[in-house]
């Protein structure tokens, strides 16, 4: 029974060694991938870059052996329009932005992704009143401000700084800490 085996119980079934990294074997996994996730194409390479890595170090190899491989799959992948960067970012700035994210952190996340940071900040780049929306939302989930359950002003300053640090600028910070009650704050998302 393998180390890892024992670890689990011992009915669990022994942990599978890695396959021998071949370039067909680079294609299905990153079919495989791109089947379940919408991905950059750096996100891409580190993730077949794992697992050259995984394969290499079980069967002593050299990672740098396979570099060719990996760097044609990527092609071929980005070549048929499997992996499209400027796809990728828009639709993942819309969900960020659904979800109450600052522009800031929007573009931050799409270059931890590994979206360069041009196509990073033109996805991610929205007018004050979708920073305004984002900005509430992000509130309205963290309970600040207007939705916040206790005192207002003891909190205030407090919910001045969450926001801040989510990426929004202090003017829009400003505009929703200090707003209206959660009534005229949802006749504003209405209109």
């Amino acid at each position: 029974m393998t180390e890892q085996g024992d670890r689990r119980g011992q009915g669990a079934r022994p942990v599978r060694a890695p396959r021998r990294i071949t370039p067909d074997y680079l294609q299905r996994a990153a079919m495989h991938y791109l089947e379940r996730y919408s991905a950059p194409a750096a996100q891409l390479r580190r993730v077949l870059a794992r697992k050259i890595a995984l394969s290499c170090r079980h069967h002593g190899e050299d990672p740098a052996a396979h570099a060719a491989a990996l760097d044609d799959v990527v092609s071929r992948c980005v070549g048929s329009g499997l992996v499209d960067d400027q796809r990728f970012a828009e639709a993942r700035a819309a969900t960020l932005r659904r979800r109450g994210r600052s522009a800031r952190a929007v573009a931050a996340s799409l270059t931890a992704k590994g979206v360069g940071r041009e196509l990073a900040e033109e996805a991610s780049n929205v007018d004050e009143a979708e920073e305004l929306a984002a900005a509430r939302k992000a509130a309205r989930r963290k309970r600040l401000g207007p939705w916040s359950r206790g005192d207002r002003s003891a909190s205030r300053q407090k919910d001045l700084a969450a926001l801040a640090r989510a990426g929004f600028s202090i003017t829009i910070v400003r505009a929703v800490i200090d707003g209206a009650d959660d009534e005229d704050l949802e006749s504003d998302t209405r209109a």
